[in-house]
């Protein structure tokens, strides 16, 4: 397996064990693939969830730039929901399971196709 299948294997154990779902694993690799090499550098892949200026760029490039949607007052607090539930004090929460659970939060898996 290459680096990032590994990686994908650890995200999924993630989704299952912080979210509580079966991810889909065709979409968690696109957004693997989509996060190219962020995903390999210790601190790319990770988001804070208590910077505010880091959920700001989440926002603004991720849900806003690659999904295509409207800041309309609801993304930040989807931002929040999903930080939340992957558990505000993990220092690990890594950015392709976050942006994973916002695509399907959004219904914009097709983003990835």
């Amino acid at each position: 397996m290459s680096k990032r299948d590994d990686l994908v294997v650890k995200y999924a154990a993630d989704i299952k064990d912080k979210f509580g779902e079966t991810p889909d694993m065709d979409l968690l690799n696109k957004v693997a693939i989509g996060l190219g090499p962020a995903i390999y550098n210790a601190d790319a892949s990770k988001v804070s969830g208590s910077d505010e200026k880091e959920l700001e760029t989440v926002k603004n490039n991720f849900l806003i730039k690659k999904l295509g949607l409207s800041d309309n007052g609801q993304l930040m607090d989807a931002i929040n929901d999903v930080i939340d539930k992957y558990g505000r004090s993990d220092k690990n929460k890594h950015r392709a399971v976050i942006y994973y659970m916002l695509a399907k939060h959004f219904g914009k898996e097709s983003v990835y196709n």
